[in-house]
């Protein structure tokens, strides 16, 4: 009999966003695939979970996915999960996924926490209809992308890091003058908090803040006004 490939949501931040059902699954797999075992370490620690940890990252993947293949045929369970919300968004993953599948192996989701939904929910913008872009393409096609967005009717959905958020910023104002945007920052976290506004008013909001952390940013969809 194969083994099965369970897709484990974890937290985005505060650690006690996890199911019932991730911890179960965590504890009765035989490997965990993640992306750092230094940052997953803490969340098994936390619910005492005693599991080998396999790093299986953007690098790495390729390489692993014909031993993690062959063990699952075997008859051996593994559940990849991220740094933190659900694999394989804007994640490493779906390679294995697809090949899993390829395989004839189950692929289970234990569904969870994901940051883009939880933007969502709080942004008060139109969520019947969205675009998740997930990170910009950081240099080539960057502005292509940005200039195809523009023209987008539904809300649209793009994650940042701290290094790069005042550049997205100032291409908001650029490229979506009239659209009413949250940014929010550091979701579940100790130092959760959302700014909202037009464009050129968040860029005045965002000098006055020193800006560390994972953002989401949710932009309303081109005919919502306030």
């Amino acid at each position: 009999m194969t083994g099965k490939l369970y897709i484990v949501s974890t937290p985005i931040g505060n650690l006690k966003d996890i199911t019932l059902r991730a911890i179960e699954t965590l504890n009765e797999v035989d490997f965990i695939l993640c992306e750092d075992t230094r940052v997953s370490s803490i969340l098994l620690k936390q619910y005492n979970i005693i599991k080998q940890l396999i790093s299986f990252n953007a690098v790495s993947e390729i390489k692993k996915i014909p031993t993690i293949i062959e063990r699952l045929q075997n008859g051996q369970s593994y559940a990849l999960i991220s740094d933190s919300g659900t694999p394989t968004i804007s994640d490493p993953g779906i390679r294995l996924v697809s090949e899993a599948i390829k395989n004839g192996i189950e692929v289970i989701s234990i569904p969870g926490a994901t940051a883009l939904i939880a933007a969502l929910t709080i942004s008060g913008l139109p969520t019947d209809s969205f675009v998740f872009e997930g990170f910009l393409p950081q240099k080539k096609g960057r502005q292509k992308k940005l200039g195809e967005l523009s023209e987008e009717k539904r809300t649209i959905v793009l994650y940042e890091s701290s290094h790069r958020i005042e550049k997205l910023i100032d291409e908001l104002v650029q490229y979506f003058p009239a659209r009413y945007v949250v940014v929010c920052r550091e979701l579940t976290k100790k130092f959760e908090e959302s700014w909202r506004g037009y464009p050129t008013k968040l860029k005045e909001k965002l000098n006055e803040k020193i800006i560390k952390g994972e953002f989401v940013v949710v932009i309303a969809s081109k005919d919502w006004k306030v």
